[in-house]
């Protein structure tokens, strides 16, 4: 029998409620035709999808990150701003399309207010200019009669947006970007950049665009450690991978928590070399599982086997509560997304579930667990454990939320849950994702995965409970 101890004196960290965030680009149809259509009868009065805005206001999203991506790099902001009729269309280079500039600055940040949402703006590192950078912070947070903030106010926005979250440039270590630059280059460029951006306003927090490799990430955590706030990386689970079955996907889960811990020492190592406490954290600003479409559109249809990953990944999120403070996960509508639309109706992907179920279910402080449980040896990630777990605390209550996913492809894990701080209550809420066929997924004629709500009895301070293959688990465990 397995077995999960839990501890409620065993606080990692309280969990920010940034790792709760989105990620919208202008790319194929998540944007236009996705969030915003100006040709469907199921839009508000700016042209949003009620029925995706009512899907994404369910994920309780913290932050929403825009406008790229890759797009980012070759996008100038003053083009989607102003009268619409008026912008200019354009060539989306990194994506192979048109840009309409339809939707803009002004329309993302209404939209983020629909959804009570804090804007992440990402700056044009690649084609961009630091005045240019400077000057969509101030467009958006000027408060004084400056050229850009009356350019926001004659365009409709008496007040500042406020936006908080800026990041400098995106993924600018690939070949495949806009304005490619090796670490030191890029370096010594968003220190002028973010320096610049935070002379207009000091209060913004800045993002390092990280390379989850480890020489780059020095090279710019060195720069830049007493600038930044962030460092990012992106990881996407099975991409450039070898995929050979469920299992793989298994294994890319303990890839996502090894590069967050390779991370970790990098920050570690630099910030050992300095005097300060204070250390930039961890942004996972790009995330997701992410393999099968490979098109201009990357229209991935997600199974519970994805599912089962997000939800993995979710429990990294907790673990390293300490160091990760802001995630996105990528993307949220039509492209890579829980949210599938066409033109008269959208679905929720098996992906959507697990986001949810954590994001409503869980405390504020993440517990370190001891979990003993059976695996496998992988050549490529080593271990992989069957039993994935993590668990938070939410103190007014004193309800431990357990997080559990079954790896195991085809066997339930029969465990023994028991608190090291007394006696369980009795009834035990469960929410369980599962289906019989690991490879099952949702579409617009039904949706055989989703949350399935139960109850069952703890006795004194232990639980044993079966968690079945291919599964995500949360368990509501209230102190008597």
């Amino acid at each position: 029998m397995d077995r999960i101890k839990v501890d409620i004196d065993r606080v990692i960290a309280k969990i920010n409620p940034n790792i709760y965030g989105g990620f919208i680009e202008h790319l194929g149809r998540c944007i236009y035709g996705g969030i915003y259509d100006e040709n469907s009868k199921l839009t508000d009065g700016e042209k949003i999808r009620t029925d995706v805005l009512e899907a994404l206001r369910r994920l309780s999203l913290a932050n929403l990150r825009w406008p790229g991506g890759n797009f980012v790099s070759g996008y100038h902001w003053m083009d989607g701003i102003g009268p619409v009729d008026a912008r200019p269309v354009k060539m989306n280079l990194a994506w192979n399309d048109v840009e309409p500039n339809r939707f803009g600055t002004d329309e993302f940040i209404a939209f983020c207010r629909k959804l009570q949402t804090e804007p992440y703006i990402c700056v044009n590192m690649g084609t961009g200019t630091m005045d240019e950078a400077a000057a969509w912070v101030e467009y958006c947070n000027g408060t004084g009669n400056t050229y850009y903030a009356d350019l926001r106010r004659k365009n409709g926005n008496e007040e500042p947006f406020a936006v908080k979250y800026w990041g400098l440039g995106n993924e600018v270590y690939g070949n495949w970007q806009i304005g490619h630059k090796g670490a030191e280059e890029y370096a010594k460029q968003a220190l002028e950049f973010g320096k610049m951006m935070r002379m207009v306003d000091p209060s913004i927090e800045l993002i390092a665009c990280g390379a989850g490799e480890p020489n780059w990430d020095r090279i710019i955590l060195e720069t830049l450690y007493d600038l930044v706030d962030y460092i990012s990386i992106h990881i996407y689970l099975g991409l450039h991978q070898p995929m050979k079955g469920y299992n793989s996907m298994m294994e890319e889960t303990v890839r996502f928590e090894k590069q967050i811990k390779t991370l970790r020492a990098v920050i570690e190592t630099v910030a050992a070399q300095r005097p300060k406490q204070r250390r930039p954290m961890i942004a996972v600003d790009e995330w997701n599982v992410w393999y099968r479409a490979v098109d201009t559109r990357l229209e991935e249809r997600y199974n519970l086997e994805d599912a089962v990953a997000v939800a993995c990944c979710l429990n990294v999120f907790y673990r390293h509560a300490d160091m990760i403070t802001l995630a996105n996960l990528a993307q949220m509508v039509n492209v890579i997304a829980p949210i599938f639309t066409s033109p008269e109706q959208m679905f929720l992907q098996t992906i959507y579930f697990p986001l949810l179920l954590y994001r409503r279910e869980n405390g504020d402080k993440s517990l370190d667990l001891l979990v003993k449980t059976g695996g496998f040896e992988s050549e490529r990630v080593g271990w992989v454990s069957y039993l994935d777990a993590s668990a938070t605390f939410d103190e007014a209550t004193r309800t431990i939320t357990l997080n559990v996913v079954n790896r195991h492809e085809t066997e339930s894990r029969v465990t023994a849950i028991e608190s090291q701080n007394g006696d369980f209550a009795p009834e035990v809420s469960s929410f369980t994702i599962y289906h019989d066929d690991v490879k099952a997924e949702n579409n617009f004629d039904e949706s055989p995965v989703g949350i399935v709500e139960g109850k069952t009895k703890a006795e004194k301070n232990c639980l044993v409970y079966e968690f079945p293959p291919h599964s995500v688990t949360v368990l509501k465990l209230q102190l008597a």
